[in-house]
């Protein structure tokens, strides 16, 4: 094993399997991998895997514990990291205690948008020795590629919805708003706002169930449309589609996703496509405009 896939890469774990598919792809390049696991997001299946693998080390450290990260990554001897896995935002507004690093850090930040505070993580982290790399490194192989991924293609009517909801998703994502609407006929049913893709797409499809009038065929035409920031940072918050998403989208009768390719990430690929051509929902990933 050389130098290179030996190096150290710390793993900053939130929920979700995205920890676990760039833990497997670290392991699989050489590279030891010491995970700092967010007690109130990380998957506890982190442990079992460690105590099968004496090339993961794992820490459980709070939401809140900025300095404990950072000394941790030292003593461990920690120079590049990496974040994977969602930390839900509304975790911000919620009862755990920053310690006074990250009080310091908040109380300095011009708003609490996910871009301003994690960038000024990444710039602590970095002003201590710790670079934080791209969310997407070792998993570039489950990036969305442009086309139809679906035995369909959209509609066209799907497609108008498309080129709506990109507009709008477009305009969402530069203000850190979220990632994710969801269109009807050329007209937005629902934005992303702290609650995440899937809590928004579930939304969409009982605001269109509780309409008065026979929506049958609107509800079958909801397009869900992801779009990454115009200045997306790929070392976090970057958009991901799982298996999750289609069932969000069964349960609301949506019909098409859009993705930005090369930008969205796609777990559990096969699965997933295997569980939309099942439902006859239409997958295409886009690129950039």
């Amino acid at each position: 094993m050389n130098d290179a896939s030996s190096e150290r890469i710390g793993l900053i774990a939130g929920n979700g399997r995205f920890p676990f598919l760039l833990l497997d792809a670290a392991r699989a390049e050489g590279h030891p991998v010491v995970v700092a696991a967010i007690r109130e997001e990380t998957d506890p299946e982190i442990d079992r895997r460690a105590a099968t693998d004496d090339g993961i080390t794992v820490h459980w450290l709070s939401l809140g514990e900025l300095s404990r990260l950072i000394d941790t990554f030292h003593a461990e001897r920690v120079r590049r990291a990496v974040m994977a896995g969602q930390v839900k935002h509304k975790q911000i507004f919620s009862s755990i205690r920053p310690d006074w690093r990250l009080a310091k850090l908040l109380l300095n930040l011009r708003t609490r948008s996910t871009d301003m505070l994690l960038g000024a993580i990444a710039k602590v982290l970095a002003d201590e020795g710790i670079e934080l790399i791209s969310s997407t490194a070792f998993l570039e192989p489950l990036l969305a590629r442009q086309g139809v991924l679906t035995r369909r293609a959209p509609s066209h009517d799907e497609q108008r919805n498309i080129d709506y909801g990109l507009g709008v998703a477009q305009s969402l994502a530069a203000w850190d708003i979220g990632q994710t609407v969801v269109i009807a006929a050329q007209a937005c049913v629902a934005v992303e706002a702290m609650e995440g893709t899937d809590a928004t797409i579930d939304r969409a499809g009982l605001l269109m169930a509780s309409l008065d009038q026979d929506a049958s065929t609107l509800q079958r035409a909801l397009t869900v449309v992801k779009q990454a920031k115009p200045k997306q940072d790929m070392r976090f918050d970057v958009p991901v589609i799982g298996l999750h998403t289609i069932e969000s989208m069964i349960r609301a009768r949506a019909s098409c996703l859009a993705v930005e390719a090369d930008r969205t990430l796609l777990f559990d690929q096969d699965t997933l496509l295997s569980a939309a051509n099942a439902a006859e929902i239409a997958i295409v990933a886009i690129p950039r405009r």
